[in-house]
């Protein structure tokens, strides 16, 4: 009899009612809406499965990484960046900023706390959101893990015949231990390219397969930023016309792309950013060093072999190490039950700008396609709205019925 009384205890124990919204994920959007709710004044309880804030910029960039964007396109909700941060801080620069931001805010997440699973019980109008560890219970959750939760790991016929390593873009941090190696990376979004300029740079023979099309744009035009002069010439021009400018004037930088093997898409690259997520290549070198030829572009690859690779043009090489760019996805489904608001892909199902309410207390932030710029603007609507509940809901109940972790649990 005394030991089910105990069980009883441990199990309540491991249910805990949270008192304010459940957020699921401590990178910069989870931080950011976590910080918007204190400023109306509600609590929240962040839950990340690794064991650090910003986790896939602390543990899965390249050296090398730099903010694609100027600064102030990219600051959260209520913090600029430092004035002494470059125009285009490094991830280094960046993590700083997001621990300082967190600490500003004092933001202080469950690490190391998996989401197995977040359902919604219509019988009591709660999310119950379970962990290894816990279930936490509240009217409200944060879907904040983000379109880029988890690497795509193609499956390429003949890959597990490959002598060399192959990795993921996640793991690679440096070109230095390829230093004079021949290296494939499939892939040539703005990782893809970067990796293959590292990789360039510490005198490595490097090889980027182009298999789908692709913009490759200036980072910058006449001194400014490539995105800021798109984003103020489309409050006066449509997508369409802002488009053309800017494939003009990167013809006339660049040259024509199509001449070195990576072919542009018929769609412009503002209207196919905002349709697809696809976002374009911002050129910080790579393009001059595929017209030297030290970077060498490949068309797709038709099998990997045991030494290297065939490709769809029937050429076949060599290579001591394959490197895949090839993104990043989603993992809502794995672990978010029940719920028609995303779809297959881990997508909300509406676009922006309405994507970040769901129904019965469901909020999502960072599925905009649009970086850290849509993540703000996510963060305060979420917590506009909340806050307007919540007032509600202490007007009619005592602040006493909750329980709260304490953070060293």
């Amino acid at each position: 009899m005394g030991s089910c009384k105990e069980q009883e205890k441990v199990e309540a124990a491991k249910c805990v009612w949270i008192h304010g919204p459940i957020i699921v994920g401590a990178g910069p959007s989870g931080i950011a809406v976590a910080a918007c709710l204190k400023e109306q004044g509600i609590p929240s309880v962040v839950l990340e499965r690794s064991d650090c804030i910003a986790s896939l910029w602390q543990n899965k960039t390249y050296d090398r990484l730099k903010l694609h964007l100027p600064k102030h396109f990219c600051e959260l909700p209520l913090m600029p960046f430092p004035l002494n941060f470059p125009k285009y801080p490094s991830k280094y620069q960046f993590i700083s900023y997001m621990e300082s931001y967190a600490s500003h805010f004092n933001i202080v997440p469950r690490f190391n706390q998996t989401v197995e699973s977040a359902e919604f019980d219509p019988s009591s109008k709660i999310w119950v959101v379970r962990t290894q560890d816990f279930e936490y219970i509240s009217p409200w959750i944060v879907v904040a893990t983000g379109e880029n939760a988890e690497p795509v790991i193609p499956n390429i016929h003949g890959m597990d015949l490959f002598h060399g390593p192959i990795i993921h873009t996640s793991v690679y941090k440096s070109g230095f231990d390829y230093k004079n190696k021949k290296v494939l990376v499939i892939g040539c979004g703005n990782s893809g390219m970067e990796v293959s300029l590292d990789l360039c740079r510490h005198n490595a023979i490097s090889h980027v397969v182009a298999r789908n099309t692709v913009h490759v744009i200036p980072r910058e035009m006449f001194g400014f930023s490539t995105f800021g002069i798109a984003m103020a010439l489309n409050k006066w021009f449509p997508i369409k016309l802002v488009d053309k400018f800017l494939l003009l004037v990167s013809t006339f930088m660049l040259g024509n792309t199509n001449h070195y093997g990576i072919k542009r898409p018929k769609t412009g690259p503002i209207e196919l950013k905002l349709a697809t997520g696809k976002t374009p290549v911002l050129d910080v070198g790579q393009l001059a060093q595929i017209k030297s030829g030290n970077i060498k572009v490949m068309e797709g690859v038709k099998e990997i072999t045991r030494n290297g690779a065939k490709f769809v043009d029937g050429q076949e090489k060599e290579f001591d190490a394959i490197i895949l760019a090839t993104g990043y996805k989603s993992n809502v489904p794995t672990w978010l039950k029940r719920c028609e608001f995303f779809d297959k892909d881990g997508m909300p199902k509406i676009a922006f700008p309405d994507g970040w309410k769901g129904e019965e207390g469901l909020y999502t932030v960072g599925f905009t396609r649009r970086g850290l710029n849509g993540t703000s603007s996510d963060a305060f609507n979420i917590a506009k709205d909340i806050a307007q509940k919540w007032n509600t809901i202490n007007n009619n109940n005592s602040c006493n019925s909750h329980i709260l972790l304490n953070n060293n649990n």
